[in-house]
């Protein structure tokens, strides 16, 4: 039996940076995952994985473009187990690092599987085959997220994937096809692309990143039709079944039934599929009815804003919580849950919370959509600075691109940024930031930014909401 002051459940982004918080503020912590370290879907089959294939993908993408710039490598020979083992190099070292943490602050760091006896007493069943109890004066629930299935869909055969084994890579199908035009499937369909697969995108929705603003989905849009051999929207899967040659044991391939407007074939062959239609929270089988906590209708834990769940005892933080199921989210809702635990006065009340899509180019938005505010109801003012006016887009040869503010027009405090092009993630910190503080858009217009970069479109932006951009004339404002 091992008696600790915290508990936590779950090794990802939300439960380590809520055990090494604790640790660091004097807690005795324990830390249950089912992986040999710390790293959760995010380092070992999510986050880290896709984005270093990722910058692979640009890689091979910007070599071929160098051919307009007098700049010719020719064709790339892609050796998929060098490839592999780069990637897997990556979450070694990352999740080893976190692992060397844990002893570094010492917290106690168990690999196996919790289930809750009651609300004070968790039953692990490790990896080693012993079980042993944990006794604790608080909890943490950081259990996190699966790949959603859909009902019908999901045959039992290697062909077809979901995200965790597409991050395998364990060869590169001639024919790929991915359902779900969401920021899984479109980033791996990117991988895939870049690496040589035919890729085939089909969406049930209206749009490719259903919920983004469309006029920023736009510039992404008509880039992923050149690099995709189709992208299907408002089209269904209707069937999956494997092809078997007559004669022959082993399928060459997955036979898809599709409906769709724009399909010109309904029934089309495809050498893998991808099935990437969102994820679920993982709730089930921990016990969770041995205690008072409350799981809803679309089973996530029910917390206030302080992470704390019906049962007095145990919090709840990250993917099964809700959306947004992004991991910056859930270390700061540990964070949150850490402190109230200790006595301080803390909440879970953000202003924004970034998102980011690591396609080519990249999406990332922040605070309130122009989406957002339309359903709503919310008045608000746009202000769109075009990179096809950015010096430093220009010389990248990158002139795709778009810087976006949301505006309240009565206070002009900003409420919400969005940005479409190169290196959008790493921008829209600045945004975010903007927003926490309760900037107005004379605050980033004043606010010098270095020359030649591409944040400076944020001031250009500002700029051109009172009509008078540097780089570019607009009507003053009346």
């Amino acid at each position: 039996m091992v008696k600790t002051q915290l508990v936590v459940v779950g090794g990802g982004p939300g439960g380590y940076a809520a055990a090494f918080l604790a640790a660091d503020l004097g807690m005795q912590v324990t830390l249950i995952d089912l992986e040999k370290n710390p790293g959760g879907v995010c380092l070992y089959r999510g986050c880290i994985p896709s984005k270093a294939l990722l910058h692979v993908a640009k890689l091979i993408h910007e070599a071929d473009e160098a051919k307009k710039w007098g700049i010719e490598f020719g064709e790339p020979k892609i050796d998929i187990n060098k490839l592999r083992d780069f990637k897997n190099g990556v979450v070694n070292k990352m999740t080893g690092g976190l692992g060397q943490l844990c002893k570094s602050r010492k917290v106690n760091y168990i690999n196996g599987r919790a289930t809750f006896v009651n609300s004070t007493t968790l039953s692990i069943n490790k990896v080693d085959g012993i079980t042993e109890e944990v006794v604790f004066e608080k909890a943490i629930l950081a259990t996190g997220s699966v790949p959603a299935k859909v009902p019908g869909l999901s045959i039992d055969s290697p062909r077809v994937m979901d995200s965790t084994a597409a991050l395998e890579l364990n060869d590169v199908p001639k024919r790929l096809l991915v359902i779900g035009g969401g920021y899984i499937g479109l980033e791996l369909s990117t991988v895939y692309a870049a690496l040589g697969s035919k890729v085939t995108v089909v969406e049930m929705l209206p749009g490719i990143l259903p919920g983004a603003d469309r006029d920023l989905v736009a510039v992404l849009e008509k880039r992923v039709k050149t690099t995709m051999e189709n992208v299907y929207v408002e089209t269904k899967v209707v069937e999956l079944r494997e092809s078997v040659p007559s004669g022959k044991e082993t399928s060459s391939g997955i036979q898809v039934k599709l409906e769709g407007k724009d399909v010109a074939e309904s029934v089309q062959t495809f050498d893998k599929v991808l099935i990437s239609v969102g994820r679920k929270p993982v709730t089930a089988g921990l016990g969770l009815e041995n205690t008072k906590v409350k799981v809803n209708e679309r089973g996530f834990v029910v917390v206030d804003k302080t992470q704390k769940t019906d049962d007095a005892n145990i919090f709840a933080i990250g993917d099964i919580v809700g959306n947004p199921m992004l991991a910056h989210k859930a270390s700061a809702e540990g964070k949150v849950a850490v402190e109230v635990i200790l006595g301080h006065k803390a909440a879970f009340e953000p202003n924004a919370i970034p998102a980011v899509v690591f396609t080519d180019p990249e999406l990332a938005w922040t605070g309130l959509s122009e989406t957002e505010a339309r359903e709503k109801g919310i008045k608000v003012e746009v202000a769109k600075f075009p990179w096809a006016a950015s010096g430093r887009a220009t010389t990248l040869d990158r002139n795709d691109g778009m810087t976006k503010l949301v505006i309240e027009p009565e206070t002009e405090r900003i409420l919400g940024v969005g940005i479409v092009g190169v290196g959008a993630g790493d921008m829209i910190a600045e945004g975010t930031l903007a927003i926490e503080m309760g900037a107005v858009v004379k605050d980033l217009e004043l606010t010098i930014h270095p020359h030649p970069t591409l944040s400076e479109t944020m001031m250009f932006a500002a700029e051109l909401f009172y009509g008078h951009a540097t780089d570019m004339y607009r009507p003053k404002r009346k």
